[in-house]
C-alpha cells in the first residue's frame, strides 16, 4: 500500500495498529444476483465482494482512513455525507468538484478528520460518481462521542431506501430522452428497510429463506428489531434513497426526535417522521412491558413524488419490532401524513442566529424541456454541467485569479472568508426537493409555503435575532415554497450544493461554492496528495487552471454547457406560420360561404379533405410556435 506524505506521521506512530485512526480497506466491486427485495436478482455495486457495503462506526476521538480500490470498469468515488473535511475539500469525494474520480484498477485514500471536526451523530457514506449509490454503493456512518447527550440502553441503525431493478445507466438513458420531455423520474420497483448494530447488519428472522447473495442480512418483512421490555433504544434512521422520501413510524410505541443530520436536539415527541433522501434522524423509543405481540415498523413512500404509481409497486414497506418467538405482528395505519417541522427542533448546543448576513444569494430553480427536447433542471436559468478540471483543483492552482468566479463557469459562486452567507432557495417546481450542502451545516432561519405570495402567513419574513435556530445539512423544500438558510464561510475549499434526488442532480440541479480560495491555497501547502492530479491524467482530464485547464479567467473554450431553455414567442417563422394559418382559415370560411350562397352541397369526400387540412395546419402551428410549455416536474 502506497502512503502519501500526509499519512507518514500516522504510519510511523503505528505499532502495530494506527493509534487514533479507524482504518478500512474497500475494494469496490460488482456483485451479481443481489435480490434484497426478493423480487428480482440484479447486479449491484458492493465492497469486498459483498453487498450491502459494511457499516462504518468511528469514535469521535479518531480519524477515519478509508482506502478505496476501484474494481469496477468505470471511475468511482466515496463521499462521507455531512462531514466537514475542514480545509481539505479534495477528500470530499464529489467527482468533478473534489476529484476526477478513482480510475479502474487504482486506489485513493480518503482521510476523514473526525477527531478535529467536532462532529458526532448519524451520517452515511456513498459514491458521488454517476449515480453509483443508486446501484448500491452506500452505507451508514455513525460517529460515537465518549459521552452522549441522552442515556439509552442500546442502539440500532435503520436503513431505508428506494430500490430499482434496472441499473442507473439504463434508467438514465430513458430519463434524459426526447421521449420523456416532461422529465418523469424513474419509478422505484420497491423499497428496502434493514438494520445495523455495532458495525454489522442484523440477520434475517428465523425461519425465513432470503436470497442467497444477501442471506446474511434481513430485509423488509424478513427483518426485525429485537426489543427487551423496559429498555430504551436509540434508533438512527437514514434515508439512502436515490429519489423518494418516506414516512416512518412504529405501531404501539412512542417516539421522540433527539438528533437531525448530526445535530443533537432537545427531545421532540412525534407520531411519525417524514424523511427525505439523504436526511437522518435519531429517535428514542422505550420498549413495551407487554410482550404478547410484535409490532409493525412502517416506512411508506411519499407517493406524491411519483408521476405514476404502477399497480405492482409495493410502496408501503414494513418490518417489525419483536418481543417473543412466535408472536403475531400488530399493524396499524396512520390518519394522514405530515411533514416533520425541522424549524420546531431546538439544538442542544446553542448557536444564536448568524447575523447580519453579509452576502445574500437568491436561487430560484425549476425544470423545463430544453432546446434538445430533454428535460433539465435550472437554477437561476442555468443547468449545471461538470467542469473538465475538478473545481477544487482550479481553486488551488489559479493563484490570485482563484477569486474570479468566471474562471469556474456559470454555476459557481465565490464566497469571502468568514462572510455570513444567506441562501434563499425558491422551488418553482411542484414537487419536494432535499438540498444538501457539502462542508457545512446551515441554520434553517425561514420557510415559506408560497414564495410568490404577499400573504405573510404563506411567505413570512425572516425573523432576526433567533436564539437558536435548527441546524442541519439536508433540507426539504416543498413545491412552490422556499427556505432561507444561513452559514458562515469558515471552511476554505470548494463545496457542492445540490438536490439529493439523484435524478435531479444528474440533470443539473446544483451549484458550487468556492469558499475563501486564497486561504484554501495557503492551507493546502504540503497537504494535497499527488494522486489527485495523477488520477486525472489517467482519465485524460486536466488537473490545473480554470474549468477547462487553461491559465485564464475568460477563455473557457470547450467547457460543457447547455442544453438551453427554448426561445418562446413570436419569431419570424411563427409570424409567417400564423399568417399562413389565418389565410387558410379565411379561404376555408369563404369556401363554406360560397357553397351556402349558391346552395351547393359538400360531399363527404370534400368534408374529409377540409378536416384533414385543419388537422395538418393545427399540427404545424403547434410545432412552429412552441408556445405550449410541457408539464413541469
Amino acid at each position: 500500500m502506497r502512503y502519501h506524505q500526509y499519512l507518514l506521521p500516522l504510519v510511523l506512530a503505528a505499532s502495530p495498529v494506527l493509534a487514533g485512526v479507524q482504518e478500512l480497506w474497500w475494494n469496490v466491486t460488482y456483485v451479481q444476483n443481489a435480490n434484497p427485495d426478493g423480487l428480482y436478482p440484479r447486479r449491484v455495486i458492493g465492497v469486498n465482494g459483498t453487498w450491502p457495503p459494511p457499516p462504518i462506526n468511528v469514535d469521535t476521538t479518531d480519524s477515519l482512513l478509508l482506502h478505496v480500490s476501484n474494481g469496477l470498469d468505470v471511475p468511482t468515488s466515496v463521499h462521507h455525507h455531512g462531514m466537514f473535511f475542514n480545509s481539505t475539500s479534495w477528500m470530499d469525494g464529489a467527482v468533478g468538484v473534489g476529484q476526477c474520480g478513482i480510475p479502474p484498477g487504482q486506489t485513493f485514500d480518503y482521510v476523514v478528520p473526525v477527531d478535529t471536526s467536532g462532529q458526532r451523530g448519524t451520517y452515511w457514506a456513498h459514491s458521488h460518481a454517476a449515480g453509483q449509490y443508486v446501484d448500491g454503493l452506500r452505507t451508514p456512518l455513525v460517529l460515537h462521542p465518549a459521552n452522549e447527550t441522552y442515556t439509552y440502553d442500546e442502539e440500532y441503525t435503520i436503513l431505508i431506501s428506494d430500490w430499482y431493478h434496472q441499473e442507473h445507466t439504463t434508467l438514465m438513458k430513458k430519463f434524459v430522452n426526447i421521449a420523456n420531455p416532461g422529465g418523469a423520474e424513474p419509478i422505484p420497483d420497491s423499497g428496502l428497510i434493514y438494520f445495523a448494530q455495532n458495525g454489522s447488519y442484523l440477520p434475517p428472522k428465523a425461519g425465513t429463506s432470503p436470497s442467497p447473495v444477501t442471506a446474511a442480512v434481513g430485509f423488509n418483512e424478513n427483518a426485525t428489531l429485537p426489543f427487551v421490555p423496559g429498555k430504551t433504544y436509540r434508533l438512527r434512521i437514514v434515508n439512502m434513497s436515490g429519489f423518494v422520501g418516506f414516512y416512518f413510524w412504529i405501531d404501539g410505541h412512542s417516539m421522540s426526535i433527539i438528533e437531525a443530520d448530526g445535530v443533537d436536539t432537545q427531545e421532540y415527541p412525534v407520531d411519525q417522521i417524514s424523511i427525505s433522501a439523504a436526511q437522518r434522524y435519531s429517535i428514542l423509543v422505550t420498549a413495551r412491558n407487554d410482550t404478547s405481540s410484535d409490532w409493525a415498523i412502517h416506512a411508506n413512500m411519499d407517493t406524491t413524488m411519483l408521476d405514476t404509481i404502477p399497480d405492482n409497486l409495493q410502496y408501503n414497506i414494513s418490518s417489525s419490532v419483536s418481543y417473543a418467538s412466535g408472536n403475531s405482528i400488530t399493524s396499524g395505519t396512520i390518519g394522514e401524513y405530515a411533514m416533520t417541522s425541522d424549524t420546531a427542533l431546538v439544538p442542544v448546543d446553542v448557536i444564536p442566529q448568524y447575523e447580519p448576513a453579509t452576502t445574500t444569494l437568491s436561487l430560484a430553480f425549476e425544470f423545463d424541456t430544453m432546446n434538445d427536447g430533454t428535460n433539465h433542471a435550472l437554477i437561476n436559468g442555468i443547468t449545471y454541467n461538470y467542469p473538465l478540471v475538478p473545481t477544487v483543483l482550479s481553486a488551488l492552482t489559479l493563484g490570485e485569479n482563484a477569486t474570479v468566479a468566471q474562471a469556474y463557469g456559470p454555476t459557481t459562486f465565490v464566497l469571502n472568508h468568514l462572510d455570513v452567507i444567506e441562501l434563499v432557495i425558491m422551488n418553482g417546481d411542484t414537487g419536494k426537493h432535499p438540498f444538501h450542502l457539502h462542508g457545512h451545516s446551515y441554520q434553517v432561519v425561514g420557510r415559506a409555503t408560497d414564495y410568490t405570495s404577499d400573504d405573510p402567513a404563506l411567505n413570512p419574513p425572516v425573523v432576526e435575532g433567533q436564539a437558536n435556530p435548527m441546524r442541519r445539512d439536508t433540507v426539504t423544500i416543498v413545491g412552490g415554497g422556499s427556505v432561507t438558510l444561513r452559514f458562515v464561510a469558515d471552511n476554505p475549499g470548494v463545496w457542492f450544493f445540490h438536490c439529493h434526488v439523484e435524478w435531479h442532480l444528474e440533470v443539473g440541479l446544483a451549484i458550487t461554492f468556492v469558499e475563501a480560495p486564497i486561504e484554501a491555497q495557503q492551507r493546502s501547502i504540503g497537504q494535497v496528495p499527488s494522486s489527485l492530479a495523477e488520477q486525472c491524467a489517467a482519465l485524460d482530464l486536466p488537473s490545473s487552471g480554470n474549468a477547462v485547464g487553461l491559465a485564464s479567467t475568460t477563455d473557457l473554450n470547450g467547457l460543457p454547457l447547455g442544453p438551453w431553455q427554448q426561445k418562446l414567442g413570436w419569431l419570424t417563422k411563427g409570424i409567417l406560420a400564423m399568417f399562413g394559418c389565418v389565410l387558410s382559415a379565411v379561404v376555408g370560411m369563404m369556401s363554406v360561404m360560397w357553397y351556402s350562397l349558391i346552395g351547393g352541397a359538400i360531399s363527404e369526400e370534400e368534408m374529409e379533405f377540409e378536416a384533414r387540412i385543419r388537422i395538418d395546419e393545427k399540427a404545424k402551428k403547434g410545432k412552429l410556435f412552441g408556445l405550449i410549455k410541457p408539464k413541469q416536474k
